[in-house]
C-alpha cells in the first residue's frame, strides 16, 4: 500500500506535505514492531494511523483493539486493559480477559494515552519492555505479543516535567513519532473536504446539494477551527440540514461559526 492508496482505503482528504509525510512515516513502520506515539491536536484525525500502521504489517490477520483510555474510570482502567480474576473485587464475578489479551499477536491502541494514572503507566511500560503483566487479583504473569501504537493531544515532555507521566514511558513510546497536522496548518484542503463531507452527507441523508458559494468557502479559511477536521465534518452537516434546498452563503456561515 502507498500513501494515495492509504488514502483511498481510509477516506483521508488532502495533498498537504505535512498530511502525507505522516501517512508516509506510519506505512514505512508498519513492517516492524515499533512502538509509534502519534501526536496532535483533537479532531485531526489521529485515529486513522494506526489502522494503517496494523493493516500493513505482519500482524494485519489479528485482532486490531483501540482503546479510548480517556473514556475509561480511573478505578476500572487496570482491570479494562489487564483483566482480572474471579473475586478480586466488587463485581468481579468471573474472570476476564483485557484489552491487551484480546489483542495478542495483533495490534493495540491506546487512544489519550496521556490520561493513564502513573500506577498503569508502570503496568504498560512492563509490558512494553517485556511482554508481561498480570491480571488484577492474580499472581502469575501472563505474557502477550502485541504492537502498541499510542496517541495523544497533551504534550507528554511537559507532563514528564509535571511528574504526570513517566519519562521512561514517554522515551520508550516516542521512539518514532507522527505528528497530524492541525486544519490551520492545511487550509488548501478545506474545499476537499467539505465537498467530501457535504457529498456524504445529504447523499446519506436524501438532501438535495447546492454547494457552497466561493465567499463562504474563503471565510471558513478565514477561521482557526479549534476543533480541526472533526468541528468542520460538524459544522457542514449542521448548515446543511438547517438550510436544505439552499446554496450554502457566506451569511450562513458567519451565523453558524458566530464570527
Amino acid at each position: 500500500m502507498n500513501t494515495k492508496q492509504a488514502k483511498q482505503r481510509f477516506g483521508i482528504v488532502g495533498n498537504n506535505h505535512l498530511l502525507e509525510r505522516a501517512i508516509d512515516v506510519a506505512l514505512q513502520v508498519a513492517s516492524t514492531d515499533i512502538s509509534v506515539l502519534i501526536t496532535g491536536e483533537s479532531g485531526t484525525g489521529k485515529e486513522n494511523i494506526p489502522k494503517i500502521i496494523h493493516l500493513n504489517s505482519k500482524r494485519k490477520h489479528n485482532a486490531y483493539i483501540s482503546v479510548n483510555c480517556g473514556a475509561i474510570p480511573e478505578g476500572t482502567i487496570d482491570s479494562e486493559l489487564f483483566g482480572h480474576e474471579k473475586g478480586s473485587f466488587t463485581g468481579a464475578h468471573e474472570n476476564r480477559k483485557g484489552y491487551f489479551e484480546a489483542a495478542d499477536g495483533g495490534t493495540i491502541f491506546l487512544d489519550e494515552i496521556g490520561e493513564l494514572p502513573l500506577e498503569t503507566q508502570a503496568k504498560l511500560l512492563r509490558v512494553i519492555e517485556q511482554g508481561e503483566f498480570l491480571r488484577v487479583g492474580d499472581t502469575k504473569l501472563k505474557t502477550v505479543d502485541v504492537r502498541i501504537v499510542a496517541a495523544t493531544n497533551r504534550d507528554l515532555r511537559q507532563e514528564v516535567g509535571n511528574n504526570s507521566f513517566r519519562q521512561d514511558l514517554y522515551f520508550r513510546l516516542k521512539t518514532v513519532n507522527i505528528k497530524v497536522p492541525d486544519l490551520k496548518d492545511h487550509l488548501e484542503d478545506l474545499d476537499d473536504l467539505v465537498n467530501r463531507f457535504a457529498l456524504e452527507f445529504t447523499a446519506r441523508n436524501d438532501i438535495a446539494y447546492k454547494g457552497f458559494t466561493k465567499e463562504a468557502i474563503s471565510l471558513m479559511r478565514s477561521y482557526s477551527w479549534p476543533g480541526n477536521i472533526r468541528e468542520l465534518k460538524n459544522m457542514v452537516e449542521s448548515v446543511l440540514v438547517l438550510n436544505k434546498g439552499h446554496r450554502i452563503t457566506r451569511e450562513i456561515i458567519l451565523n453558524q461559526l458566530n464570527i
